[in-house]
């Protein structure tokens, strides 16, 4: 099931009626608050959220989506007008697992969906558990609690910087490219707008302290995750 949260009714039926035509059960909302009370009673398995709604926007829905053990695993889109880079970022950042701006096209709202749902179910065992502690060095990481330490100590880490570190460990001495980052990461072609994975690197590096040697630059390519004091390039 998708919940859909769009206040223009015109483009909510149009996203309803498209996506049902693909086989899948839709539940379209006016706004937030609606969906919001809905959510103990049902079990959706992403979210389609518009940003400017009446009442709470779609960043206070996506933050109490991530807040609610039940719900914060499931992937999130935004469907917004606003296309400024610093609008991305925030609900990126906010948790969001891809962005889609309006206008958009049918086709691609669906191919957006389907890719989300399929990153989803991947990251989840065969009954929707993430139950995994990796330890490297001094740095621990809880898939299922999302907490990182470093030392002993929490490290706090935004959504998409725990997503990040947790992509370069699960794949530790290999290189990822910026654009495959961003792909597995954020879920969408980003403009080609690669800074924001440096951005979230430096971020990630200042916040893991004595670990950040590990994370490896690679020049004209991108990232990965070494021995620690290694030369992060």
């Amino acid at each position: 099931m998708i919940f859909c949260v769009e206040d223009e009714k015109s483009i909510r039926d149009l996203i309803v009626y498209a996506l049902k035509a693909q086989g899948f059960e839709v539940v379209g909302f006016e706004n937030g608050e609606e969906m919001l009370m809905q959510i103990e009673n049902y079990n959706p398995e992403l979210f389609l959220l518009d940003i400017m709604l009446p009442g709470i926007d779609g960043i206070e829905i996506m933050k109490s989506i991530r807040e609610n053990p039940k719900t914060e695993g499931i992937p999130v889109i935004m469907l917004t007008a606003k296309s400024d880079e610093f609008d991305k970022i925030l609900g990126l950042d906010s948790g969001a697992d891809d962005y889609i701006t309006k206008p958009f096209s049918v086709l691609e709202l669906i191919a957006r969906v389907k890719a989300a749902i399929r990153r989803s179910n991947r990251r989840n065992d065969s009954d929707g558990n993430r139950l995994e502690l990796i330890k490297i060095d001094n740095l621990s990481l809880d898939v299922s609690s999302r907490e990182v330490k470093v030392n002993g100590q929490t490290v706090e880490l935004t959504f998409k910087e725990f997503e990040l570190l947790k992509k370069l460990i699960e794949n530790k001495g290999i290189v990822l490219s910026r654009e495959m980052l961003l792909d597995e990461i954020w879920g969408f072609e980003y403009g080609g707008e690669t800074r924001t994975v440096d951005v979230h690197i430096a971020s990630i590096r200042n916040k893991i302290g004595d670990m950040s040697s590990c994370i490896q630059t690679v020049r004209n390519v991108g990232y990965k995750f070494g021995d620690k004091n290694s030369k992060k390039g």
